[in-house]
């Protein structure tokens, strides 16, 4: 790696990423992202145009206040107006006065982008591009020129397009970024762009693509290959229309797959740290099959598979998970087999050996749950749950006995609110009927069911729904359609998720709560005061043969 040609990383989060449909960062967040990228090893980060709004002038002025360690800070801008001399340019003189050492300037190289947008002649625009240049050069260390659509400007009029990286070569540039601003180009056109750009110019080159053809990774990857020294992109390929080209993957692509020196080795680990950050702060829902750093990049499901990675990981992983901060992932689904039902029990710190007959029964109910709606894939802890009622490992620590919802709504300007009544059997073998009020039947039924069981279980006082997801299952059914629903809780500790299937919205929904509250209870290790656990039911538990059968059956 020590003799490897090092890539330079400029990162354009902090501009093109906040150009984003309903992204939009605080100060705040700019000076956060900006650290972490920084700690990261990012070469260069972009942070802004300062004469577009307040909120990027402002930033100019808070990082100054932050060390960083490795990173340039870039400010954003573009070329001088026609008729204007770069040195009375208000755009120019912000860009100046933000305090970086690295200019960044966007200009036209597509003709049809002089004729039509700028409406001047060509010569005009090689005349715009090298005084701009030229000045910044005077006041900057460093000076990069983001060749706006050169690869379109290449295909349309290749001599008009070289021209322009000329002058702005002619005037001391330090690195052209060629730029596939429209997202429509393949990697052979980059290939062939890149190399005619390096025929004409002695400055190094970078190249900066949108994601509009889903190929913007591949054709960063292809620029760099063709010879270019610097790359352009953002995290998790934020950026206006479909995205900018997606570091988070160029990185460890570049790095790992072709040998090039990006970031620190060790560094690469926070590559899913910093992933989830971005999310995080821009208020975007991690993409769960985004390569390298997502929730399913390495989540195997077929039996076949998990069969495989158990003897040696490369059968079905193309980099260790480690490499990138992330995780190794086993679901089940009726796809499973014995080897995803003994990495479970593993996983769960369960001891059950390869030959126990339970195994068998356990793939059975699993894919009688599927063929019911169930899922596990984001509910490991009710697949915990079934795998110990299965395996006869399982403790009851009440019984269920019945529960009853009320809504109202008293007049049209009041909000409905929800009753709960549930009756349960503690571990004492005595029946507590508790009553609750929420602002929806779920809401009611889970602080009915918390009344009853905190006096027993204390540790149910941390106990939080923190997500709750309802899926139409049956679509041609219409409102009498099976349901599945999905519940996330947390306890301060740890986060874990559960399911419950119905044609009914609330038995569902209770389903997913017990499961919950049993997982709570198993992890927190409260004992078992009663007899062995009854059958399941439509509800809960049922409290013997009798009430099991007057009660509507639970699919577990």
């Amino acid at each position: 790696m020590a003799g490897a040609r090092k890539i330079q990383l400029y990162d354009t989060t902090l501009r093109d990423g906040c150009q984003s449909e309903e992204v939009s960062l605080t100060v705040e967040d700019k000076v956060t992202i900006a650290q972490r990228l920084d700690a990261l090893g990012i070469d260069y980060i972009e942070g802004g145009w300062p004469g577009s709004n307040e909120r990027d002038a402002a930033f100019f002025k808070e990082i100054k206040r932050v060390r960083l360690h490795h990173a340039k800070i870039a400010a954003f801008g573009s070329t001088r107006r026609a008729g204007v001399r770069a040195s009375a340019d208000k755009n120019l003189q912000l860009i100046i006065r933000a305090g970086t050492s690295v200019g960044t300037v966007v200009g036209k190289t597509w003709d049809l982008h002089v004729r039509e947008a700028l409406r001047i002649p060509l010569d005009e625009n090689l005349e715009i591009l090298h005084d701009t240049i030229a000045y910044l050069k005077r006041h900057l260390d460093e000076v990069i020129f983001d060749a706006e659509h050169f690869f379109d400007g290449f295909a349309a009029n290749p001599k008009f397009a070289i021209a322009c990286l000329k002058a702005a070569d002619d005037a001391g540039v330090d690195t052209i970024a060629l730029c596939d601003t429209n997202g429509g180009r393949l990697p052979n056109e980059i290939v062939a762009g890149v190399k005619a750009a390096q025929a004409a110019v002695g400055c190094e080159l970078g190249i900066h693509c949108h994601n509009d053809s889903e190929v913007a990774v591949a054709n960063s990857l292809a620029a760099v290959e063709a010879g270019v020294t610097q790359v352009q992109g953002t995290i998790n390929g934020l950026g206006e229309r479909c995205g900018n080209a997606n570091l988070i993957s160029i990185i460890p692509n570049l790095q790992l797959k072709l040998g090039y020196r990006c970031v620190p080795p060790k560094r690469l680990e926070s590559l899913e740290d910093v992933s989830r950050l971005v999310y995080e702060l821009a208020n975007v829902t991690p993409v769960a099959r985004q390569p390298y750093v997502g929730r399913s990049a390495f989540t195997h499901k077929a039996g076949l598979h998990v069969s495989g990675i158990q003897r040696n990981a490369r059968t079905y992983e193309h980099i260790d998970p480690s490499l990138v901060g992330n995780n190794r992932r086993v679901v089940l689904s009726e796809l499973s087999g014995r080897a995803n039902i003994l990495y479970k029990a593993r996983e769960f710190g369960l001891r059950v050996e390869p030959g126990n007959e339970k195994i068998g029964l356990l793939l059975d109910e699993l894919k009688r749950l599927e063929g019911l709606g169930y899922v596990f894939d984001g509910a490991d802890a009710s697949f915990e749950l079934v795998m110990l009622r299965t395996l006869g490992l399982a403790r009851e620590y009440f019984r269920f006995v019945s529960f009853r919802v009320f809504d109202d709504k008293w007049h049209e300007d009041q909000a409905p609110f929800s009753e709960a009544v549930v009756v349960i059997e503690g571990p004492d073998g005595r029946r507590t009927r508790n009553a609750a009020i929420g602002n929806g039947p779920v809401h009611a039924l889970d602080a009915a069911l918390r009344q009853s069981l905190v006096p027993y279980y204390p540790s149910l006082e941390a106990l939080q729904l923190i997500d709750y997801k309802v899926r139409v299952l049956d679509t041609g059914h219409g409102t009498g359609s099976r349901v599945r629903v999905l519940i996330e809780s947390n306890d301060g500790r740890r986060n874990w998720g559960t399911v419950g299937v119905s044609n009914n919205v609330i038995e569902a929904s209770w389903q997913a709560l017990v499961d919950s509250v049993e997982y709570k209870l198993y992890k927190d290790g409260a004992r078992p005061r009663i007899r062995a656990q009854a059958t399941r039911d439509g509800a809960g538990r049922a409290g013997n043969a009798d009430e099991a059968a007057a009660l509507p059956t639970r699919a577990n």
